[in-house]
């Protein structure tokens, strides 16, 4: 065994970060990755755009649960620091509404340039390593693949992701290993995830995108709305604002098991009810037929979708109808759709400021592996960066 070797289980955003942050303190590193490359999940962000960063990085971004957490991290490495690093690995970048790209707005960019960095460093990868289990001995620890040889060594990070695009990697086995070690795991459900939902405007209107405003309504207790595009499905609804709010959703459907469970969308959030409903007045006067009642204030295709709601007559209700529109949802899609996951270890369980485990000397964690979910926008790959740096360190 090398005096002060550190395994790093998982070749992802903070994997990488520990790797190199491990290796310029000078100490002996190897990544353990189970598929053929390092980083894929990396080239998916962002529309392949990779969203590295935000401009407002703090606490408050993230679960409530993880919010002391995650303030240790990003005093030791926060975004100043974040982002000389990646200066100092040449790579530039720009940023668009709060939200920081790679100039040359691709995902690759970003993989090419820590792959550069790992490889000036001498930094071994070991693919194809499936780890079955860390065991703590009385000479350090020791990481056992389902088929090799085991690894002896000082130190383990854990960053194997945890349960989005299983196809690269992450596909909740970190957990496994985590559980093997006495560790709590907050149940992992997707987030940042279209929503299931059976109702016949979706239908009529699938396709559909407009811009709106969406709402959590769990137990008759409404969330905060939040604004962006909605898009109508086969399956229910999308689109950004839907993916902004479908963490308390999931959490209430797939881990609470609820089942008063809606979204209440506006689907006019630039009028207000008085001045949609004295629009329609006009409307009505000028004998104007139901299914054109909506006719440039949403898309053509909602004439025939409200028509009936117009034929009964009732304003008050086609006004609810439009801005306080109730969508029962039955699920969210699966994990292959979801963006985070929503869940993980504990963080109580882990120590503050070095990310250390608290019941295992030499283990530590990074990434998505821990219970720290942050809001879509950079916020998620912001912690992946930190939380391996501190690692590593």
């Amino acid at each position: 065994m090398q005096n002060n070797l550190t395994v790093i289980i998982g070749g992802g955003a903070a994997g990488i970060c520990a790797a190199i942050s491990t290796a310029r303190r000078g100490e002996s590193v190897v990544i353990c990755e189970k598929t053929p490359f390092l980083g894929k999940k990396i080239l998916a962000t962002g529309n392949g755009r990779c969203n590295l960063l935000n401009d407002t990085l703090d606490e408050t971004f993230y679960n409530t649960a993880a919010h002391d957490l995650v303030k240790s991290v990003f005093n030791r490495c926060g975004k100043a620091e974040i982002l000389n690093f990646f200066k100092g690995l040449g790579l530039e970048i720009y940023s668009q509404d709060g939200r920081i790209f790679p100039r040359t707005n691709q995902a690759a960019s970003v993989l090419k340039v820590l792959e550069l960095e790992l490889k000036r460093l001498s930094v071994p990868v070991e693919y194809g390593f499936d780890c079955d289990s860390v065991i703590k001995t009385s000479n350090g620890l020791t990481v056992s693949p389902k088929s090799g040889k085991k690894i002896e060594c000082v130190k383990v990070i854990i960053a194997g992701g945890g349960k989005t695009y299983p196809s690269f990697g992450a596909d909740g086995s970190a957990f496994t290993l985590a559980r093997q070690l006495s560790h709590t795991i907050i149940e992992p459900v997707p987030s940042a995830v279209p929503l299931v939902i059976k109702d016949n405007l979706c239908h009529l209107l699938q396709g559909q995108r407009i811009f709106a405003s969406a709402r959590s309504v769990i137990n008759d207790q409404s969330g905060k709305p939040v604004s962006g595009e909605l898009l109508f499905t086969k399956y229910g609804l999308s689109g950004t604002c839907i993916l902004d709010i479908s963490e308390a959703v999931s959490v209430a459907i797939n881990r609470q098991h609820q089942t008063d469970v809606d979204v209440a969308v506006d689907l006019a959030p630039f009028m207000d009810e008085t001045a949609l409903k004295d629009e329609l007045k006009k409307r009505r006067k000028m004998n104007v037929p139901s299914e054109d009642m909506l006719a440039g204030i949403l898309p053509n295709k909602f004439g025939g979708a409200f028509k009936e709601v117009f034929e009964q007559g009732n304003l008050d209700l086609a006004v609810r109808s439009i801005k306080d529109r109730r969508f029962k949802v039955s699920g969210t899609r699966g994990w292959n759709e979801a963006e985070f996951t929503s869940g993980g270890i504990a963080v109580d369980e882990v120590k503050l400021g070095t990310l250390e485990s608290k019941l295992v000397e030499g283990v530590h964690f990074a990434g998505e592996v821990l219970d720290v979910n942050g809001h879509r926008g950079g916020y998620n790959l912001g912690w992946a960066w930190a939380s391996g740096v501190v690692a590593g360190q």
